[in-house]
């Protein structure tokens, strides 16, 4: 097994386990991260989700190339299905998962390991990590959706800097670009990552649900297509539980203090 899963109260680590290979992403491995997707999706005692590799050299460092090399001298048909179909059926998936995912970069993440930072929503990165798009010297784009992602992260000039030239950068300026929430010691990697899944999961998981998708479907629609997927996400959420039991301890606290709790919250807003 190249993929693992480990759950710790309502948070499943996924840990890539090809440490030898730098966690390279070969064909059985996507599919197996895809199965273990499909797996903590229909788990309702999971919460949140830490993306992971083995070892401390390699978050992944990237697609398996032998696996490419084969596909590629099969022809365009064949590398785009055992390619960029799976490729691009991995990092959408990561993306429009319907629970928080938390990349713990915890060394080099080259090309599609990038792919798979760019489209989680979250990411917190080891001091030690790399970050590099190095598909160039191989004389293709990327093609498990970084030529996408990265410039809506970066933007274009910047995300062409890193594409055309397939040079590294350290994890702080992956930080200054966002592709990663912060930076931590490597020994804190996974602490850090767990107390940021903490600060989620202790809201209701249909409030987490829809922000998830309010964020993923409207960020790259015009604004007022935009609004609308907000407000399809709102309304989505005003007949459960969470807005209930929320707006319950929210009155209550309220009554409680006269009203000053409401009146400083309104203020703070």
């Amino acid at each position: 097994m190249t993929v693992h899963l480990a759950q710790d109260d309502q948070v499943v680590t996924i840990t890539i386990d090809r440490e030898r290979k730098l966690n390279a992403l070969d064909y059985p491995t996507i599919d197996a991260l895809l199965t273990a997707l499909d797996r903590v999706d229909a788990d309702d005692s999971v919460r949140a989700v830490i993306l992971t590799g083995a070892g401390s050299r390699a978050f992944s460092a990237g697609a398996d190339i032998p696996s490419l090399a084969g596909s590629i001298a099969g022809g365009p048909e064949r590398a785009l299905r055992e390619i960029v179909r799976r490729g691009h059926g991995l990092t959408r998936r990561v993306e429009e998962f319907p629970k928080p995912v938390i990349v713990a970069v915890n060394g080099l993440a080259y090309g599609g390991g990038c792919e798979l930072v760019e489209a989680a929503p979250l990411a917190i990165a080891a001091d030690h990590a790399r970050f590099a798009k190095p598909e160039i010297t191989l004389g293709f784009p990327p093609p498990f959706g970084g030529s996408q992602r990265l410039p809506r992260h970066a933007g274009r000039k910047r995300a062409l800097e890193l594409i055309l030239t397939g040079d590294p950068i350290p994890a702080a300026r992956a930080a200054e670009l966002g592709l990663v929430n912060a930076v931590v010691p490597a020994a804190d990697l996974l602490t850090a990552a767990r107390d940021l899944a903490a600060r989620i999961v202790r809201h209701a998981p249909t409030a987490v649900a829809a922000c998830l998708r309010a964020v993923t479907r409207g960020i790259n629609l015009p604004i007022d297509e935009g609004l609308a997927v907000e407000a399809a996400a709102f309304a989505s959420t005003v007949p459960t539980d969470g807005v209930r039991d929320g707006l319950h301890r929210f009155l209550s606290r309220s009554a409680g203090d006269g009203g000053a709790g409401q009146a400083a919250q309104v203020g703070g807003a």
